[in-house]
């Protein structure tokens, strides 16, 4: 599927790395390739399972992603909705193998996915050139986690799929559990244990208002402070120095040393003074914040005709307008006109 592309990218030095109106170097790129989801979790969406939002050809994805990289993007989190679901998925991570950093380096690239077809997946996804995944699961008693997803059987796929990227060597492998007090509250102490029994890194996240219906309050927030609390009761805690300032999960190993826990308090413990982020949506708008009230349109500017050097003078004029911070609790706080399955998380 090798695309050539004639446009020769700027050279980028340490000295003109993508930074914002706020001196923080932007290093990691999202990119959603679909909004479809074969799940429909409570917490996430009320609407069916097809894509609200168009999809971008698999070669479009890979110009503005390489776009991006010539710019100083050092990692790609490819997310959905649910990417596994998109055709064309293998050859787009094989593309982006190939791919080089401004420096040299080989670009980082990983993938967050619910887990449903990553038992079958996982070795090929490997094979292409991902480098890790992530995933997302609410639950792990069965009957609650099917209650979450509303998927009868997800719960046995989605364990199958985990040890199936374990076994492919899709590590470190990240499990992601959205916590929502009266809901999956109860899984706590019990995803501490499968950290350490499937020897994968259990992230919990505090919940945000990011969901297609109106379910988020500050009440139903399980903070960090609780975490760390009730795990410390059953298997004490020792936190972990952050690998990079920009880390978003604060980290603890257990006391013996065995299994790894995170935990990412955007809500309670906002860590945005620090963000290296940017978002590319399905439909291939610029986000500056999963909490951003506007869009850019980088793929209208592609469509019609700009070349590579246009786009990237785009992308950089847009990140200097990057938001300080969300706004979260506040008075003054307005969801984002998208929910999180269509943003990309």
């Amino acid at each position: 599927m090798a695309t050539a592309f004639p446009i020769a990218l700027p050279v980028v030095t340490p000295a003109s790395r993508l930074t914002d109106s706020h001196g923080r170097v932007i290093h990691d790129l999202r990119v959603s390739i679909t909004d479809r989801c074969n799940y429909k979790c409570i917490y996430c969406r009320t609407g069916e399972f097809g894509a609200q939002y168009p999809e971008l050809a698999i070669t479009d994805y890979l110009r503005l992603i390489k776009t991006f990289v010539s710019l100083g993007i050092e990692k790609v989190r490819l997310t959905g909705g649910e990417p596994l679901l998109r055709r064309g998925l293998i050859e787009l991570i094989e593309e982006l193998h190939c791919v080089r950093t401004p420096s040299g380096g080989q670009l980082d690239i990983a993938l967050t996915t619910n887990g449903h077809l990553l038992d079958v997946l996982a070795a090929p996804l490997k094979a292409a050139g991902l480098n890790r995944v992530t995933v997302s699961m609410d639950a792990v008693d069965a009957p609650t986690f099917e209650r979450i997803t509303r998927v009868p059987g997800s719960f046995k796929k989605v364990v199958a799929g985990i040890r199936a990227a374990r076994a492919a060597g899709l590590t470190p492998l990240k499990v992601n559990c959205v916590l929502m007090r009266g809901f999956n509250d109860g899984e706590i102490e019990g995803f501490a244990q499968f950290a350490r029994e499937e020897n994968v890194v259990v992230r919990f996240i505090e919940f945000m208002p990011l969901e297609e219906g109106r379910l988020w309050t500050p009440e139903i927030v399980v903070s960090l402070s609780e975490i760390v609390e009730r795990i410390n009761r059953v298997l004490p805690l020792t936190p972990l120095a952050p690998r990079e300032a920009s880390e978003t999960a604060r980290r603890y190993t257990f006391a013996d040393g065995v299994g790894e826990i995170g935990i990412i308090a955007p809500v309670t413990q906002a860590f945005c003074g620090a963000c290296s982020r940017i978002r590319l949506t399905s439909d291939g708008k610029i986000r500056t914040c999963l909490f951003s009230q506007v869009e850019h349109d980088l793929y209208g500017r592609m469509r019609a005709g700009e070349n590579d050097e246009q786009l990237a003078a785009y992308i950089v004029h847009t990140v200097q307008g990057k938001e300080a911070r969300h706004h979260i609790g506040e008075p003054d706080f307005l969801k984002p006109s998208r929910s999180m399955v269509h943003i990309g998380g």
